[in-house]
């Protein structure tokens, strides 16, 4: 699906050299995965940087920063009463397997739900799993539509997936993150039926209220249900605009979000991410409690300072196995960070 904003949000170049002048930058920048680098604060950019063959007009794939549309759209029915994530999602979505039925959407939220879904990369899409057996990433990409069945299998969307997902005990301590995309999938299907509008509905308001200059696509499954776990593709500066709404506490200006809801994504609850004192998952984003975000497979991350009103949208390709380099990621952070903090 494409979608475009009929009122575009001005970006004005006002760029600011000094902030490029910090050598753990001009490193990450050096780095051949390295695509884009748009740092915006209002409506002014500060910072733009792009790799050779890359450019302000090109598009990119956002991956799984695209999960963080479920924390606008939630946000918003959140605020109005039409969902409460102290529930459990069968609630809301009858259909739901054991994996999700007697899950709250606030542990949906938080990626804080143990299941047969596991984020292995190298687990085959074929042959299909027995029930309650491991489902690994492959089978979950039939689903998105991002691999054909193999042959003799019908097409699957990804709710049917979500809800063939089955319970599992927790392995570790009550706060580490689970990191599914399955998830999302699921929070989708419980905004569509909570709010009784198409959950593509939701994602125009939210395109609609970014102001974004080109074009959104998203994936679709074999049923059109977009896919919010990874499936959105965007420009940098379109990132850039994106994550602004994000700063300016979700759709609180318009009808959509509020930004108690982004608050609390910042308050420190949700999940230890990835084994991090700092960094916790909660209302389906990252946060070190200064500023909210989503990384994205192969080297994406959008990060977002709410008190600054900035935003530092990154792109890049990493072209190993599983999209993932040791200090890769650390790094990100940590140049967007002090990228953030710096301006005036």
């Amino acid at each position: 699906m494409s979608l475009r904003s009929a009122e575009v949000l001005p970006l004005t170049p006002d760029f600011q050299p000094a902030l490029g002048e910090t050598g753990e930058l001009r490193q990450l920048l050096s780095q051949p995965a390295f695509g884009a680098l748009v740092v915006v604060r209002d409506g002014r950019i500060l910072l733009e940087s792009y790799a050779p063959d890359f450019g302000p007009s090109q598009l990119h794939s956002m991956q799984s920063i695209t999960k963080s549309f479920i924390h606008l759209a939630m946000g918003r029915l959140i605020v109005e009463g039409r969902i409460d994530p102290s529930r459990p999602i069968a609630t809301y979505v009858p259909e739901a397997g054991s994996a999700y039925a007697d899950v709250s959407v606030q542990h949906a939220l938080d990626m804080n739900v143990p299941s047969n879904f596991s984020d292995d990369y190298e687990a085959p899409y074929f042959p299909g799993p027995a029930p309650g057996e491991p489902v690994g990433y492959g089978r979950q990409e039939i689903a998105m539509g991002w691999r054909l069945p193999p042959k003799g299998e019908r097409e699957f969307g990804i709710r049917e997936f979500a809800a063939g997902l089955t319970a599992r005990l927790r392995a570790g301590t009550d706060d580490e993150t689970i990191y599914a995309s399955p998830n999302t999938d699921m929070l989708g299907w419980v905004i569509e039926r909570a709010s009784g509008r198409l959950l593509l509905d939701h994602v125009a308001d939210i395109v609609e209220a970014a102001g974004i200059e080109a074009s959104f696509h998203v994936s679709v499954d074999c049923w059109g249900v977009p896919v919010l776990s990874g499936g959105g593709v965007m420009t940098a500066r379109d990132l850039a605009r994106y994550g602004l709404l994000i700063a300016r506490g979700g759709l609180e200006c318009s009808t959509h979000g509020h930004s108690p809801f982004l608050a609390d994504a910042m308050s420190g609850a949700g999940t230890r991410y990835r084994g991090s004192p700092r960094l916790r998952y909660r209302n389906h984003l990252l946060s070190n409690g200064t500023w909210v975000g989503h990384p994205g497979y192969a080297g994406q991350f959008l990060m977002i300072a709410p008190e600054r009103r900035a935003v530092a949208a990154f792109y890049s390709v990493l072209e190993t196995d599983y999209g993932d380099q040791d200090g890769y990621f650390p790094m990100i952070i940590s140049v967007l960070e002090e990228l953030l903090g710096a301006i005036e």
